[in-house]
Formats: C-alpha cells, structure tokens, sequence
C-alpha cells in the first residue's frame, strides 16, 4: 500500500522581523498564504528508512539531502516515535516547489510526510499533536498542513487561520541560485546593526484588504523585513523587480529570504499577460498561481 500527500509553497504577504534574541532567532509576525505551487510525497512500508527525489525538470534537486538529513525521513521518524512505533518507510517526494527559494518546499515535505504516514499507518493523530510534531521540525511546516492564509507568530510556528476573501493570483519568477536563510538573516543583522528594532506586527489593514478581497490595497501594504538585507547580498535580483513591474505587475515582493520574486496580479488573465512579458524579458522561470490553496491533503491511497 501507498499514500500519495500534496503540499504547497509559502509565501509571506507580510513578514515582519524583531531584534535577535538570546535563543538565537528573531521574532517574527508574518502572514502566510498557500500558494499553487506544490511538493507530491508518497510514502509506502519499508524495513529501513530512505528517500528519494525526482524533479520536473526544471527543478535543481542537487541542493536537497536524499540521506538522514532531509526533513521528511525527520518527520517520518518523528511520527513514528510519537507513537511508539518502530516502523520505517520508502518516502518519494516530486519537486515542484523551487529548492531554496524562499517558499519552504522543504517544510511541505515535512508536512507531507506527516499526513501520508498517518493516512498510510491509520494513527488518527489528532490535529494538535500533528501541529506540534510539525513545530518541532521547523517553523514553516505547521503552516504547511493548515494551508490558506494565516497569521505566524513566534518563529512562524504558531500559526492562526484568517479570513481571507480574495481570489489572488500570482506570478512567481524563480533564479538559478538559491539563497541560504541564515545568510539573508546575518545580512538583517548587520543592515539593523546599532539601532532599535521594533517588536514585529501585523497592520489591521491587511487584515481587512483580505476581507475585502482588494488588489489593490494588498499591493500597497505587502511587507518583507529580509527584502533589503536580501538585496544586498543579491544586487542583480533589483532587475527582476524593475521588469515586474514594467510588465504590469501590482507589485513585487520577496519570497521569504528569496530568491524567488512574486509578481500580484488582478486576476488569472492579467496574470498570464504579465508572465508572457516576463519572458519576452529574458524570464524562463515562472509559474502564474493561484491562491490560497489547501494545506496538506491527500490525493492517492492505494
């Protein structure tokens, strides 16, 4: 028997970022949304623990552990000693979210893993304990298995749905070269160096764009506290902000600690114009999705 979970890519349409503290992280206020974007895990009984990649083609998997150190064989293990159980499996996981870009393809396999080995092995984990597996792994993967939109405080672990009216759609414009988190934080640091840096919030006009479903309005109030120290690791990335936005995009913001630059369109047609300009551009690497989308489900068992 097998289990086949879907996961999807993350994107923050606010990440707010606060002073490093003593345990070494920043706080953060962040407000995810699931994007169409996503990772296929399947998972099937197996004496030892393995896991292996495939791609689409356009994914480059040379940047993702295929031994102990990849966080799904991490989840698996992870359920598997909630439960007291001392069972293994053969984890698959297809690619399509970009490797280190900025959207937790990572997290998703985590999260992915999670639901298919419950799914597979019938454990009826309860939502919070799988919540508080997933915080465990990584403060992505708890958003994750919830999917939508969301507010993420903490570290992003903890994780709140929020009313979200909208129909968005997005082009994503993905890069050759991926871009190390802790790096891009390092680099926020050193930018914030010798100042004060607030306590990190979510504005409640966001809140009610979502509500109201307004373009617009989400254009203008779309925030990332790693977009400038990111910049400044990656100068070239400034290029693919000045052809968003020459191509019509409502704006343009940094996924995550990037690379990956996301394009907000008024609906699937403007959508699809933008991404067409993008690559008379020179832009071979774009997805046009839609948002938000379901956490982590599953979509085979056999």
């Amino acid at each position: 028997m097998s289990t086949t979970v879907r996961a999807p890519a993350k994107i923050n349409l606010h990440l707010g970022v606060g002073p490093l503290g003593e345990d070494g992280f920043h706080p953060l206020a962040t407000l995810y949304q699931a994007v169409g974007l996503y990772d296929d895990v399947t998972v099937s009984d197996q004496l030892e623990w393995s896991v292996h990649l495939r791609g689409d083609g356009r994914i480059d998997l040379a940047e993702v552990p295929a031994d102990d150190d990849n966080i799904a064989l991490r989840a698996g293990r992870a359920l598997a000693a909630h439960h007291g159980l001392d069972r293994a499996a053969k984890v698959e996981i297809r690619k399509g979210i970009p490797v280190a870009g900025g959207m937790a393809g990572g997290s998703a396999d985590a999260a992915a893993t999670l639901v298919a080995l419950d799914r597979l092995w019938d454990l009826q984990t309860p939502d919070d304990e799988l919540l508080r597996l997933a915080a465990g792994l990584g403060s992505d993967v708890p958003f994750a298995l919830l999917g939508g939109t969301a507010v993420g405080s903490g570290h992003g672990e903890l994780v709140t749905p929020v009313a979200d009216n909208g129909s968005w759609w997005w082009v994503v414009v993905e890069n050759d070269a991926g871009l190390a988190t802790p790096g891009v934080y390092r680099a926020f640091d050193e930018l914030h160096a010798g100042r004060d840096v607030p306590a990190p919030e979510i504005p409640a006009a966001l809140h009610d764009a979502l509500l109201d479903g307004d373009v617009e309005r989400l254009a203008r109030l779309l925030r990332n506290d790693l977009q400038e120290p990111a910049l400044r690791l990656r100068p070239e990335l400034g290029a693919t902000f000045d052809d968003a936005l020459a191509a019509g995009a409502h704006a343009a913001l940094l996924s995550g600690s990037g690379p990956s630059v996301l394009l907000l369109c008024g609906d699937r047609h403007q959508a699809e114009a933008v991404d067409a300009e993008l690559a008379e551009r020179g832009h071979r690497r774009t997805s046009v999705v839609p948002a938000p989308v379901a956490g982590a489900h599953v979509v085979e068992y056999v």
